[in-house]
Parts: C-alpha cells; sequence; structure tokens
C-alpha cells in the first residue's frame, strides 16, 4: 500500500493525516489542477460496479455524478459515496463549498484531494465561494486547523489549493434519456394502447427505489400535468402557472421542457452567471489563481443565484447577482448548453429545476448545519453510448441559425440530458461519534 492509500483510509476513518504529509499532498494537487484549464472537459462515461453474486458476476452501469454543497459533513460524504458509489468505480464532479460550517471540513476536503491525486480521471473539484481565505476565517475552516495541528500551515497549505481550482465543468456526451417505460392509453373504442416513452427524470431513494419516473412528453406537455404528484415550486418566468411536478423537479402546466439545445453540453458552475461573461470562452479566459475577488466575473460564477425577475439584479448576498429565466435561456442558446447544474444554494428537497429545466440546483449536504432538517441529491447523468450528445459549435451567436427556443417554435420538444437524482439523508447519528468542536454560531444560511 502506498502512502497515498494510507492517507485515503486514515482520512475514511474520520482520522486528520500528519502535517508533512498534508503540505505533500497538496503540493501535488497544485501540479495536477494548474494542467486544468478554468473550465475542465468532463465526459459522461459509464462506470461499471461489479457485484459478485453466487454464480454470477452483475454488472451495473452508472453515470456521472454531479454533487453540491458539502460544507465538512465528514459522515454525510461517506453516506453520499454509499449512496452514489465509491471512487475510482465512479466517476464524481463536486461543485465547491468543501469546506465551513461542518465539523470535520479538514478531513472531508482532504479525503477529497487525495482522491483527485489518487484517481485524477475520476474526480474532479471545481471552486466554491467558501473556497476562499476570507470566508474560512469567518465560518470555521481555519479555527478547525488550528485547533487540529495548533498552527495555520495547513489552513495555508489548503487555501493555495484553493487557487488552482477550476471555476467550471463542461460535461459532454450526456444521453438524452435514461431508458424506456411502459404507458397504457385507451383509444376511441375502448381499447387499451401499450406505449412506450422514453424517461428524462428519475428520483431515487438512498436504497435505489425508484420514487418517482417523469416521460420527456410529459415533461413537456402540458395535457399530462394532472396526472404527478403537486409540489411547492417555483414559478417559471412566464408568470406563476399550476405545479405539477414531484419535488425538485419544476414541471410546470405550461412547461416546454428542458429549453436547452438539443444534445448540448452540460456547465457546470457552483454558483451561476456574469453578466461579464457571455460565453463559456470567456470563463476560459480568466485568471483564476487568486483569492476570490470582490468583484468581477470570477466572483459572480461563484457567487450568483437564479431569482424569480427578469433580467439582472442585486444580490442580498453583497456580493454576484440574481439572474432570471431570459438570461438561462440566452446564455444556454449561445453556448450551446442543455442544462447549468450549480449548487450554492440550500434546496430542502435536495434539488430544484428552475426556467423549464434550463438549469438546477443540486444540494448534497443533507441536514443542513445539524439542524436544517433537508434531505441532500446527486445528480447522475449517463452516457449516450457514443459520445455524441455535444454538438461541436463555436460559442456566441456567430452562424447560429435558429431561435431561441429551437425546435420548440416549430411545434416539436427540445431534448434535454436524462436527468437521474439520488435522493438521500443525513447518515445515521451513531455513525458520527462525538463532533470535534461545539456548534458553530447560528450564521445565515
Amino acid at each position: 500500500m502506498s502512502d497515498l492509500d494510507r492517507a485515503i483510509a486514515q482520512l475514511r476513518a474520520c482520522r486528520p493525516i500528519p502535517e508533512p504529509q498534508v503540505r505533500e499532498l497538496c503540493y501535488k494537487a497544485r501540479e495536477l489542477l494548474i494542467e486544468e484549464g478554468n473550465v475542465v472537459g468532463v465526459d459522461a462515461p459509464v462506470t461499471v460496479r461489479i457485484h459478485t453474486i453466487p454464480a454470477l458476476r452483475l454488472a451495473l452501469m452508472n453515470g456521472l455524478q454531479i454533487c453540491g454543497d458539502i460544507h465538512g459533513q465528514f459522515h454525510d460524504l461517506m453516506e453520499l459515496f454509499r449512496v452514489g458509489g465509491d471512487v475510482p468505480e465512479t466517476n464524481y464532479l463536486f461543485m465547491g463549498d468543501f469546506v465551513d460550517r461542518g465539523f470535520y471540513s479538514l478531513e472531508s476536503f482532504l479525503l477529497l484531494l487525495c482522491l483527485k491525486v489518487r484517481y485524477p480521471d475520476r474526480i474532479t473539484l471545481i471552486r466554491g465561494n467558501h473556497e476562499s481565505r476570507q470566508i474560512t476565517t469567518v465560518y470555521g475552516f481555519y479555527d478547525e486547523c488550528l485547533r487540529k495541528y495548533g498552527s495555520a500551515n495547513v489552513w495555508r497549505y489548503c487555501c493555495e489549493v484553493f487557487d488552482y481550482l477550476a471555476l467550471g465543468a463542461l460535461v459532454m456526451g450526456a444521453s438524452n434519456t435514461l431508458g424506456t417505460s411502459t404507458s397504457t392509453s385507451t383509444n376511441e373504442s375502448g381499447t387499451q394502447l401499450t406505449e412506450e416513452e422514453e424517461i428524462e427524470i428519475e428520483i431515487l431513494n438512498s436504497a435505489g427505489d425508484v420514487m418517482s419516473r417523469i416521460p420527456r412528453s410529459m415533461a413537456a406537455s402540458s395535457d399530462n400535468h394532472e396526472t404527478v404528484n403537486s409540489s411547492p415550486l417555483s414559478e417559471t418566468s412566464r408568470g406563476a402557472p399550476a405545479r405539477s411536478g414531484p419535488v425538485g423537479t419544476g414541471a410546470t402546466s405550461d412547461s416546454l421542457g428542458s429549453v436547452g439545445n438539443p444534445g448540448g453540453a452540460v456547465l457546470c458552475v457552483h454558483g451561476g452567471l456574469s453578466p461579464l461573461v457571455e460565453t463559456v470562452d470567456k470563463i476560459r479566459l480568466l485568471d483564476r489563481k487568486q483569492e476570490v475577488p470582490h468583484e468581477g466575473p470570477m466572483c459572480d460564477l461563484l457567487w450568483s443565484d437564479p431569482d424569480e425577475i427578469e433580467g439582472w439584479g442585486l444580490s442580498p448576498r453583497g456580493a454576484g447577482f440574481l439572474f432570471g429565466a431570459d438570461i438561462v435561456k440566452l446564455f444556454n442558446h449561445r453556448n450551446n448548453l442543455s442544462l447549468i447544474a450549480r449548487a450554492h444554494q440550500l434546496v430542502m428537497e435536495g434539488f430544484k429545476e428552475m426556467f423549464d429545466a434550463s438549469i438546477v440546483t443540486v444540494w448534497s449536504a443533507p441536514n443542513y448545519c445539524y439542524r436544517c432538517g433537508n434531505v441532500a441529491a446527486i445528480l447522475e447523468l449517463t452516457e449516450d453510448g457514443s459520445n455524441g450528445g455535444y454538438i461541436p459549435r463555436a460559442n456566441g451567436d456567430v452562424n447560429r441559425t435558429g431561435d431561441l427556443l429551437g425546435p420548440v417554435a416549430a411545434g416539436g420538444q427540445i431534448s434535454g440530458p436524462g436527468r437521474r437524482y439520488r435522493v438521500f439523508e443525513a447518515a445515521p447519528q451513531d455513525s458520527r461519534g462525538m463532533p470535534a468542536k461545539k456548534p458553530v454560531a447560528d450564521y445565515f444560511l
């Protein structure tokens, strides 16, 4: 067993590794991360988990698991790996905010860093607004490092790694469907007809049982909305339509389905969009190797939030902006995106799709701050088999044909990626042991 494997085993047991080993780990991580661009290209590969059954070896196919905020909740991170599959058998993309507020930020971040160095092609880490010197001195990570190591050296090593984390990821080759389901309808003569419908959204619980399936026709049609359970979801940019989808899906009675570009890529960022960034290429040109600025495009990508407004608005966070459905759909159209996945905001149901499923918030810290009572979720995207889900096209509107809604305007349906949400609760209390510190003060959530 190598030193790195031993460090992974020690961190999985929620025990910090020695300071010299942290320094070496952070140095290796910086060497690895400096080779990545501001926007990391990630395929949606099919990964295989082999389960041994008497006289049978069964292969289960998994896709890319996209995760939101972790916030130092180490035992819930272990629950996440149990639900989504372990590294390296499963590919992961974490959208930032690994530290602060939780009791075990150090062990959580160092474990993810070890896995990144050990399996660089199997795990992708992008930067959140809490991966910052200023924020971590206020919300707990600095104090935790000081308490566990007796000095701020480890905090400084980690902050240097923060500066090298990518600002986003572009997922290519995601399948448009998750499979098919059989539905029954009746014709005029009363004869039952059996039809197969493509599944656009599937929601699983922590045991892998299917809680809900939404066919693409149902997500895009106004005629089927009464057949799905109602839930308290946000309005779309077209007013306040009747809500119809299962919790988190944002399906509405007049939804056009996944309003993006057919076969487009999925952009993953921590926060959201910026008025100074019209194309993904502009993100690639930023100088990311610095402390998060107080304003500007890099700040906006880590701090902004979608909201039920038109255009841009001031953010109550004091950094970044609020942006509406029109901004998201225009950005997706310009950049040939089918979906934007982001984190940054607590979602009680674990995930929340907005603006006709053109953007989704994924939250992966259950029972946030050990008192919010929310569930968490992982977004899984599967491969289309040919890596043909992404159509290369220049960013911007040069030589672009068609209007913003594409085939919808001609009466067709827009195909977004098939989305599987794995919803899970906090790890059992008896698996946690005693916390490493007293509960933090009531910071705003």
